[in-house]
């Protein structure tokens, strides 16, 4: 009698495929958008609307933020090409901190606000696109297209990576904290985690400040301007920094002994919460470097300084982090099996990746 084997099917293949379409087809409307204003559209733009000014580092932050999102497309091709598994980790992991960091707080914000909007709660002075002053931004339209797009592009991607992370990378953050002990994070390590802690503690508390509407720090116009939704990004950046806080605090606090904490918790807490923290912080900096931080706008030197914090506290974490997984990956005996998806005779694994 003859005995066949019947290939066992890849499960996550159509999978893959359809969240590889959906986070593609959520960068269209921000990319057609961007590609209509640099070439000179009014579309979305209100009339008296300071992108109306002609300022020319409206085209060059235009011109970048259309890289970056970009950049999604990119990611969403080398999460599930064969490709894909080439790509050093640290060409891919870099991207994605900052498309966490970038589209975290929009998943937050966006539908926060909405909510507080429903329940009554609104911008005092904002304009229609919630700029934050008297002068127009953008017609209202523009921030619902986008940033539904961005939410999209952040689940997406987000489950794309998680599939991919767990095939490649997995057997890295299974267990719980403390295990095995020999990749406990080191001296180095802990100092840069020890300081990130203390100094997310900082912007913390600032934005929790503006949260409860102090407006000590800000500049007089985002003053007059603040309300429920601005309160609601300065909450979320409250979260971030309680996030990054927490995730640290639990890893130290086990990194010596065995615990019953599985290892991703505070690794999904501190990476997202200082990803976040330090995406906008950086995002709002630039902000200075731009016509959009002379019409009183612009981050005052606190808030300056407090974005400054959010970075550096953003890159210790990371780098611990990085250093944190360099060894664990060393100490981790030879035998430790690495887990390859779909294990079908025959075929080296690769194939999950090819639609």
């Amino acid at each position: 009698m003859t005995r066949t084997t019947k290939p066992l099917r890849d499960d996550h293949a159509t999978k893959r495929r359809a969240l590889r379409a959906v986070a593609i087809a959520a960068c269209l409307p921000y990319l057609g958008l961007k590609a209509a204003w640099l070439s000179g559209s009014r579309l979305g733009i209100p009339e008296g609307s300071v992108l109306l000014d002609g300022d020319p580092w409206l085209a060059v932050v235009n011109a970048v933020t259309v890289l970056m999102d970009a950049a999604v497309v990119v990611l969403a091709l080398l999460l599930t090409r064969p490709w894909g598994r080439r790509v050093p980790a640290w060409l891919l992991l870099l991207p994605m901190w900052g498309a966490v960091g970038l589209l975290t707080p929009i998943m937050y914000g966006f539908p926060v606000q909405l909510l507080v909007r429903a329940l009554g709660g609104s911008n005092p002075t904002a304009g229609a696109g919630g700029g934050g002053g008297e002068r127009p931004f953008l017609d209202a339209w523009v921030s619902g297209v986008v940033y539904t797009g961005f939410i999209v592009q952040g689940l997406a991607l987000g489950a794309l990576f998680v599939l991919y992370a767990r095939d490649r990378w997995g057997h890295l953050w299974q267990g719980c904290v403390g295990e095995p002990a020999g990749a406990a994070p080191g001296r180095g390590q802990r100092a840069a985690l020890t300081v990130a802690a203390a100094l997310a503690g900082v912007p913390g508390a600032v934005h929790l400040l503006w949260a409860c509407g102090r407006s000590a720090g800000l500049s007089p116009q985002i003053a007059r301007g603040y309300g429920a939704d601005s309160a609601t990004v300065e909450s979320g950046y409250v979260l971030y920094a309680a996030a990054t806080v927490a995730g640290v605090a639990l890893l130290l606090s086990g990194a010596n002994r065995s615990s019953r904490l599985p290892l991703r918790v505070p690794l999904l807490l501190a990476g997202v919460g200082s990803a976040a923290s330090a995406a906008w912080g950086g995002w709002q900096l630039l902000a200075m470097l731009t016509s959009l931080a002379d019409d009183g706008r612009g981050p005052t030197a606190a808030m300056a300084v407090t974005y400054a914090v959010q970075v550096i506290t953003g890159l210790l974490v990371l780098g611990a982090g990085a250093r944190f997984f360099a060894v664990r990956s060393a100490a981790l005996p030879v035998s430790v099996p690495v887990p390859v998806p779909f294990p079908v005779p025959g075929r080296t694994g690769a194939e999950v990746f090819t639609p």
